[in-house]
Order: structure tokens, then sequence, then C-alpha cells
């Protein structure tokens, strides 16, 4: 083995490196330290994130829900739409019966009116023959 000897540039090279080793370790602490940090801001994030999602699958879940009690109502409303159109057929049917009962009875009245007038007709003729022949008497 060979004893080297350190001389005085051999000792300021060996602070100087000494130096930048311990300034490495202080950025590298320095770098930890950031990273501490960063990773805390995106755990907070992350929470947020988490929260955010729950919030959204409530969400999800209360439209849903809307979504069926909204089909729900409009099955119910088609029911009663079916059921108002049924009603409004059969109005419109006794309408229709009720119309043509109605022109029935008008023809009928027609038809003892035009009767009457000609009975009338007959007894003003019988009348006035009447009258004629008493006139002549």
């Amino acid at each position: 083995m060979v004893v080297q000897r350190w001389t005085d540039k051999m000792l300021d090279e060996l602070a100087s490196s000494v130096g930048e080793m311990r300034e490495s370790i202080t950025e590298m602490r320095e770098s930890m330290t950031e990273m501490r940090g960063s990773m805390t801001e995106m755990r907070g994030s992350m929470t947020e994130m988490r929260g955010s999602i729950t919030e959204m699958r409530e969400s999800i879940t209360e439209i849903g829900d809307s979504v069926d009690g909204l089909r729900v109502t409009a099955q119910a409303l088609l029911q009663v739409a079916g059921q108002n159109q049924q009603r409004m057929d059969m109005f419109e049917e006794e309408i229709e019966l009720m119309k043509q009962r109605h022109a029935e009875e008008i023809e009928l009245v027609k038809q003892r009116q035009a009767e009457n007038d000609e009975r009338f007709n007959v007894l003003l003729e019988e009348v006035r023959y009447l009258i004629r022949g008493n006139q002549g008497d």
C-alpha cells in the first residue's frame, strides 16, 4: 500500500466536493419538501374528487328516480287521456244519435204539419162550401 499525503490542494478539492455534496443534499431535501407538499395537495384534490364523484352518483340516482316517477306519471296521463278519448267518442256517438232522433222527430212534425194543413184546407173548403150554400138559400 502506498501512503499518499494530503496536500492543501487535495484538501481544498475535498472540502469543495463536500460543500457541493451538502448543497446537493440541501437541494434534494428542498425537492423532497416540495414533493411532500405536492403529494399533500394531490391527496386533497383526490379527496375533493371522491366527494364530487359521490355527489354525482347521488345526483344520477336522484335523476333515475325522477325519470322513473316521470314514466309512471306519463303512463297514468296516457291512461287518463285514453279514457277521456273513449268518453268523448261515446259522447259524440250519443250526440249523433240525438241528432238523428231529432231529425226524425222534425220530419214527423213536418209530416203532421202537412197533414194538419191539408185537413185545415179541406175543412176550410167545406166551410166555404157551406157558407156559399147558406147564402144561396
